[in-house]
């Protein structure tokens, strides 16, 4: 699915004499699958990082080895190349807005500042909805204990959420009652929280779509996600419940959210079916997803890719998925042996997933696995999801995984 609007692009077109460079802030494994693609494009990538043995920085041409807001770092980064992302949306947006004054910055701070801020994210999510019609739960902001008192049962059961640096379930309590939500909040210090009430969910589901600075805006097939403690676990896509009105809805709300932010990148947004069908939007990261990693193996053209094409302002790729597929998030508790209670660390029957049909394996790199820790992800791609979540279940339990 496309959108388009009549803006002229300035493209950076690779080069070898003088190379055409791309940056990077952030030195993670989605930095490493960016500098991937952009590499296989003929782009040279640079990251700014102060972990010297960051996966991304494994695998750049360049690494700058600083924090994220050290002066001469961005201005060398600024300098060198023809655009910049993040591929972690707690960078500070200060730093993203100061290389914005040397080179082309995407997705902008505007954007991402959003992102960061649960409190800003909703308000502009409410905003969105009035013209799609998809809202965000209901919820309210909590900055004090007096605004704890008039919570009533219109918001409880709940979920208190820090306003800012949460993800992967971290910095998320659920609260039935108000002295629950009060006890909450002192246990978080008193920072600014969202409590969002708990709906009747059937499923997430996630929607990735990116924008050029043109105006064109791409949509992927929707994804449905399961997580297990707070953590993705899978990603099956198409996903296989939501109904093809509600798809419609949910790529058309993501459309209007990341054209009203005038955002240029790649966006995922994630929303909640409710058990009656109808959609809830829920966050939304500046970057390329974890529930996107399907589409290096199983589209025609990878998020990673398309990141690298709207940062450089090249035509976007072609969504179409080509397989279908699951993902399977691969953590460091299958390094270790004999379950839950065991110390002991062995490497994984790599040489056994691989053997299963379909089966693409993706290490991130890491020298430690440590429990809970992403270190990789399989995608298994097939005619079919069922051929796809035959090899699945297969791959589960080599590696001592609950299917």
């Amino acid at each position: 699915m496309t959108q388009q609007s009549p803006k002229q692009a300035r493209p950076a077109v690779p080069s070898t004499t003088p190379a055409t460079w791309l940056g990077v802030m952030g030195g993670g494994q989605l930095g490493r699958m960016f500098a991937h693609a952009a590499q296989s494009m003929g782009f040279k990538v640079a990251v700014l990082e102060a972990d010297t043995d960051c996966p991304a920085g494994q695998v750049a041409d360049r690494l700058l080895a600083a924090p994220y807001d050290d002066a001469k770092a961005l201005a060398e980064l600024g300098a060198l190349c023809a655009a910049v992302t993040t591929e972690f949306e707690n960078v500070s947006a200060h730093s993203l807005a100061v290389l914005a004054g040397q080179t082309f910055v995407a997705p902008a701070a505007s954007g991402v500042s959003i992102a960061q801020d649960r409190t800003a994210e909703k308000a502009f999510f409410t905003e969105c909805g009035t013209r799609s019609g998809v809202l965000p739960a209901p919820h309210r902001v909590i900055q004090s204990d007096a605004d704890i008192d008039g919570i009533g049962d219109d918001l409880l059961p709940g979920i208190l959420k820090t306003a800012r640096m949460g993800y992967d379930g971290k910095g998320q309590v659920r609260v039935r009652t108000n002295e629950e939500v009060r006890a909450a909040f002192a246990g978080m210090q008193g920072v600014t929280c969202v409590l969002e009430k708990m709906l009747p969910l059937a499923y997430e589901v996630s929607v990735l779509v990116a924008r050029g600075d043109d105006g064109q805006a791409v949509v992927y097939p929707i994804a449905e996600n399961v997580h297990r403690d707070g953590i993705l676990f899978t990603t099956t896509v198409p996903g296989p419940n939501i109904k093809p009105e509600a798809a419609e809805r949910a790529q058309q709300a993501a459309l209007q959210i990341i054209g009203a932010m005038q955002y240029v990148g790649v966006l995922c947004i994630e929303f909640f079916v409710l058990q009656d069908g109808s959609l809830v939007v829920n966050e939304m990261a500046p970057r390329p997803h974890n529930s996107g990693h399907y589409t290096i193996d199983a589209c025609a053209t990878s998020q990673f890719e398309q990141q690298a094409r709207a940062m450089a302002r090249l035509p976007l790729g072609d969504t179409r998925q080509h397989s279908a597929a699951v993902m399977l998030n691969i953590l460091g508790d299958v390094w270790y042996e004999g379950g839950n209670d065991s110390e002991t660390l062995r490497e994984p029957a790599w040489e056994k997933v691989l053997a299963l049909p379909g089966a693409h394996l993706h290490l991130y790199g890491k020298a430690e696995a440590r429990r809970g820790r992403k270190m990789g992800h399989v995608t298994f791609t097939g005619a079919t999801i069922d051929d796809a979540q035959k090899q699945l279940a297969a791959a589960c339990a080599i590696l001592g995984i609950a299917a």
